[in-house]
């Protein structure tokens, strides 16, 4: 049996460690130390992969486990690192988090070896504490090929209920393939205060959003990953109309987006490699306007 910790245990945490505990694996969900005494002691699940609960274990603080998922917001981050007290007592990390910088940032406290770069796409929301209602028709969870001697069964386990998994062994193009993908819907649901369908149906947007799959993809091979627009555009036309970004539901909601995660690695790079992306700037000051807050330089 493997052992797991959540480290956010929100729409994503709580998605993959409802799925785990479902199987049987041990699951401690690390919550704050004022939601430790009320939090639910098993963790709800609605999904199109089936609807339960599974019981898990609570603590504020990480304990030895053989991984540990961290899947906090980028602008959460550093606060939630104060949970990790005992790093050593660790064997992998695998963050989920959005963007590409970090992994740079993990490594450095904790190890390259520890640190198991990986991705996920899917539309998840944590509705109240310990209930997860799993929206999208799909999960895809991509993990370095770093991480196949000790996920291969835990991947295995999440095939089984519906996730799609795939090891890759190319860094650059696990972590921009989900980026050129993830910024475009991001920036542009959330400027436009609509869903996919809301943006493919307006020229002025969809026309936006196609700019900046162009330009995020020029940035991502320029960085060393093997990406197609093409592809991207073709995999969001197929995205259910209905679809929302997480970008977006924080903006309604009040609370700081994650611009610098998600567009921060697009624009740095385009600096860095002399290529323009006026559609990638625009919106990001689309967001920063209809949020109240100015993320990147």
């Amino acid at each position: 049996m493997t052992q797991h910790a959540i480290l956010g245990v929100g729409g994503v945490g709580g998605l993959i460690g409802a799925s785990l505990a479902h199987f049987g694996d041990s699951v401690t969900a690390i919550v704050r130390p004022g939601s430790l005494a009320a939090y639910p002691e098993q963790l709800r699940l609605e999904s199109a992969f089936g609807n339960f609960q599974a019981p898990v274990m609570h603590a504020t603080e990480v304990p030895p486990v053989d991984v540990l998922w961290i899947s906090v917001k980028a602008t959460q981050l550093e606060e939630s690192l104060k949970a990790i007290t005992k790093p050593d007592a660790i064997k992998a990390i695998v963050p989920l988090l959005n963007g590409i910088d970090h992994l740079d940032r993990l490594r450095r406290q904790y190890g390259a070896d520890r640190v198991i770069p990986a991705t996920i796409e899917v539309e998840s929301e944590r509705v109240a504490p310990g209930h997860i209602v799993h929206r999208s028709p799909f999960a895809r969870l991509n993990v370095s090929s770093a991480g196949r001697d000790l996920l291969r069964f835990t991947l295995e386990q999440l095939q089984n209920l519906g996730f799609e998994c795939r090891f890759i062994d190319d860094e650059p193009t696990l972590m921009w393939s989900k980026l050129v993908f993830l910024a475009p819907i991001a920036l542009t649901t959330t400027s436009a205060d609509q869903p996919v369908g809301g943006v493919l149906g307006n020229p002025t947007w969809n026309e936006l959003w196609a700019f900046c799959v162009q330009e995020a993809c020029a940035v991502a091979t320029a960085e060393g990953a093997r990406v197609d627009a093409d592809a991207v555009i073709l995999g969001f036309r197929k995205m259910p109309p209905q679809m929302r970004s997480s970008m977006q539901k924080d903006v309604e909601q009040g609370r700081v987006p994650e611009l610098d995660a998600i567009a921060g690695p697009i624009l740095r790079g385009a600096t860095r490699h002399h290529i323009p992306a006026p559609a990638t700037q625009k919106l990001v000051a689309a967001v920063e306007q209809r949020s109240g807050v100015r993320s990147l330089v």
